[in-house]
């Protein structure tokens, strides 16, 4: 019998696109083919009904509208299985090929290093190369919606590269305007927190605005209120900025100048962009707990709550470290 109250396990994209250009219909399916959205029959494209893929559908919605076109999107579920099932191993299989193509680009990377007394020129352009590799891991992950096997093994060597080059192979990104740190304002995030919304509404009561009213709203369909901020999800006033996750955009953009916040950005960054850019010791004991906090606690204050000892004390360590280094 079939069970039509059940979840819609998939967001669906139906673009309608104009004729002329033709570069428009290029674009798009350059822009979908990058998102990992899975092509069916008569110009519907499918991502898993997850609040991120949703965000990633109205933008691309957004863009083709200035484009001239059109684009629908709603939820949905396929009554035979056999789509649903032609639907995962298609996502699968794509990220398995992009994570072996990356392995071995790493690997090719790891052998250049082994080389002695490398000149200073080789080495900044193996360390560009280096994040350059990274920042593909964030791409990939971004749209592996289902844990493709192959991704660790990519974590790992680029991880081992980090160590081996100077200063961990870390490019400096480029600076972000300052801002005025807000006072009392409304801070709107999405439900459901996880790690950089955790982090974000720790650092914004911590170092950013003591005062702060934390709001969270929906994913889908949120019209802001004049005045507030909105922080890592659609449209936001503060979320990413190239590889960047929002902790470390909030950081730059505050003016935090602070090593301890620094080295807690390049957790936050590793966990939740998945890059292993920074292979941080921390970053593996901090996951845990915050899965184990996520895993337990509904509420979304609470969690924030129960988090925020943790990352006291992760910028207490951090604090009295820095002292105590040459």
């Amino acid at each position: 019998m079939v069970r039509l109250a059940s979840p819609a396990h998939w967001v669906l994209f139906m673009p309608t696109i104009p004729a002329r250009p033709a570069s428009v219909r290029v674009k798009i399916w350059r822009r979908l083919q990058a998102v990992g959205a899975v092509g069916l029959r008569g110009a519907v494209y499918a991502l898993p009904n997850r609040e991120a893929c949703v965000e990633t559908f109205q933008w691309l919605g957004r863009e083709l509208g200035e484009l001239g076109g059109h684009a629908s999107i709603c939820e949905g579920r396929f009554l035979d299985t056999a789509t649903d099932d032609d639907i995962e191993r298609r996502l699968r299989a794509a990220r398995t090929t992009d994570y072996a193509a990356l392995a071995a680009a790493a690997r090719t990377l790891a052998r250049s290093l082994a080389a002695k007394r490398l000149p200073p020129a080789r080495l900044a352009a193996l360390t560009d190369a280096h994040g350059k590799l990274a920042l593909r891991l964030a791409e990939i992950t971004a749209i592996d919606f289902l844990d493709a096997p192959g991704r660790q093994a990519v974590v790992a060597v680029l991880a081992e590269i980090a160590r081996a080059l100077p200063r961990g192979g870390r490019a400096v990104a480029a600076p972000l305007a300052l801002l005025p740190k807000p006072r009392g304002a409304t801070w709107v995030t999405r439900t459901d927190v996880h790690v950089d919304r955790i982090a974000c509404a720790w650092l914004i009561r911590r170092f950013i605005d003591p005062e702060a009213r934390l709001k969270f709203v929906p994913a889908k369909g949120y019209a802001p209120r004049p005045g507030e901020l909105r922080f890592d999800m659609f449209e936001a006033e503060h979320t990413h900025v190239g590889d960047r996750c929002t902790f470390e955009v909030l950081v730059a953009r505050m003016g935090l100048r602070d090593p301890a916040l620094a080295a807690l950005g390049e957790i936050i960054h590793d966990l939740d962009l998945r890059d292993g850019k920074f292979a941080r010791e921390e970053t593996v004991g901090v996951r845990s707990a915050l899965d184990g906090i996520c895993g337990s606690v509904r509420d979304d204050l609470a969690r924030i709550a129960a988090a925020t000892p943790m990352l006291d004390g992760l910028h207490a360590h951090f604090t009295a470290r820095g002292r105590h280094e040459p």
